[in-house]
């Protein structure tokens, strides 16, 4: 598509001939002739600073915030990321316009319930399109992805791929980073739903009434909003907006509540009331959160007009999300263990609560924090392991760029505030090993932080680590004897 053509009507001013754009990239690396590279400012790097280097992979134009001195055709606007997400719209034909589009966002349990949706949508017969963090699917076909939200231009990529091959609803994780940086820009979003809203990515927001503010651009884009009348930010994060809307709860007054709820090590069952009607409901994972990720995912479905009988039969029907609370085997040892995604405080809190429901013996805790991300929460979480722990083994997690100890450090001032017995082991492996080795019967060994990662990242490289290959591998040399 010419340049012209993309910028049509949107006041960019074009320096430079009238050039065709394929397709339109922000990674310097990947540019080839016929890319348009965005100069995107982000919050470590500044995409102009790459400009040279895109040209001289050959890139056919330049989108700027500032005209630079390069012999290609520029398009010079006051945001180039938003103005990337305008044009990659342009590029693959405004897709989002063809689709029915759900999103969920909130600090925890997004994941979970758009894969809830997932599954209730199929049983009505539906070919679902999900973009989230583990992967991105289009009916049976698996996508690999690297952030919760794609960037604009994949995101429109895939949405164009959903659209062509005849996709009926799209389930979408929306990140505040996403909302924030203009990733979803131009997307109106049929109904949005709401999780919950906790300490989490301060490092980038700075401010919890920002990363709120982010939080509200979802809304500020749907048509109709579910939202969790338990939180007390749910008020907030609707004030002054003209969106109809339904409430869920377990505490508070709502449209949607479940009661005599009962939590078991391999599933949760209650009984919920919607306004389309009532049913018992089972899902096949534990916890009191995923009553709330179920709630959600049913206010949706009811708002999409699905039957409450397809409504707990897909909720029955979830397959365990990967790294969310999620049973690791332990055949031939008297313990469980656990592994879960589980990095804020608030999560890391509902993940333990969930977790005492059904254990007679002891909580293991091994978790530790991400480098370069939110410093405050640290001795959060670490009180947080501490007063709902038996016993912690404190331990890295994605140092990324910082000393490892430093941030175990952070942890440790707060599991220091509470009694809990914990040890230090900084190597990550070396941590479960010893958590295993020393579980007793009826323990549950809890490892929190990572979930459906594969890797660790230490100064800027990604080691392979699978937890659920590291459990099978120390279980193998336990029976072993070594």
């Amino acid at each position: 598509m010419l340049l012209s053509e993309l910028t049509k009507d949107l006041g960019y001013r074009i320096v430079g001939n009238d050039v065709d754009i394929q397709r339109i990239e922000y990674d310097s690396r990947r540019v080839k002739n016929g890319a348009a590279f965005a100069c995107v400012v982000g919050t470590f790097k500044d995409g102009h600073d790459f400009a040279e280097s895109a040209v001289k992979n050959g890139a056919s134009a330049l989108i700027v915030e500032r005209e630079l001195p390069f012999p290609v055709p520029q398009v010079v606007a006051p945001n180039s990321r938003r103005a990337m997400a305008q044009l990659a719209q342009r590029l693959y034909g405004f897709p989002a316009k063809e689709l029915r589009i759900i999103g969920v966002t909130g600090t925890n349990g997004k994941t979970t319930t758009t894969y809830m949706i997932k599954t209730i949508a199929e049983k009505c017969g539906l070919k679902v399109g999900l973009i989230g963090t583990i992967r991105n699917i289009i009916g049976d076909r698996v996508i690999s992805t690297q952030r919760t939200t794609p960037e604009s231009t994949e995101l429109q990529e895939i949405l164009r791929m959903m659209a062509d091959e005849g996709v009926d609803l799209v389930v979408m994780e929306v990140s505040s980073h996403s909302l924030d940086q203009e990733r979803v820009y131009g997307i109106e979003f049929e109904i949005g739903g709401f999780t919950n809203l906790t300490q989490d990515h301060l490092d980038y927001h700075k401010t919890f009434e920002n990363y709120l503010a982010a939080k509200r651009k979802l809304f500020e884009r749907s048509g109709f909003a579910v939202v969790n009348a338990d939180d007390p930010w749910s008020e907030k994060l609707l004030a002054g907006l003209d969106v109809p809307r339904m409430t869920y709860a377990v505490r508070e007054p709502a449209d949607i509540y479940a009661n005599n709820i009962e939590i078991c090590v391999r599933d949760v069952e209650f009984d919920m009331t919607t306004p389309a009607g009532r049913a018992h409901i089972s899902v096949p994972i534990p916890g009191l959160f995923n009553v709330f990720n179920a709630m959600l995912a049913a206010g949706i479905c009811v708002k999409l007009g699905f039957p409450m009988d397809k409504i707990a039969e897909g909720l029955a029907d979830v397959s365990g999300v990967t790294g969310r609370m999620e049973s690791l085997p332990t055949e031939g040892f008297p313990f469980s263990v656990i592994l879960d995604f589980a990095h804020t405080p608030d999560g890391l809190i509902n993940l333990l609560t969930s977790v005492r429901e059904f254990t007679s013996g002891r909580i293991i805790s091994v978790f530790g924090c991400g480098g370069d991300r939110d410093h405050a929460k640290r001795p959060i979480m670490g009180e947080a392991a501490g007063r709902y722990s038996d016993f912690c083994v404190i331990t890295s997690d994605n140092p990324r760029t910082e000393d490892p100890m430093r941030i175990i450090g952070n942890v440790l001032d707060g599991v220091n505030k509470t009694a809990v017995e914990y040890v230090v082991i900084q190597n990550r492996r070396e941590a479960i090993k010893y958590a295993l080795t020393h579980a007793r019967p009826n323990d549950v060994v809890v490892l929190a932080g990572k979930g459906h990662e594969t890797y660790q990242e230490i100064m800027n490289v990604k080691y392979p680590f699978d937890e659920k290959v590291v459990v099978a591998e120390l279980l193998d040399e336990m029976r072993a004897g070594k």
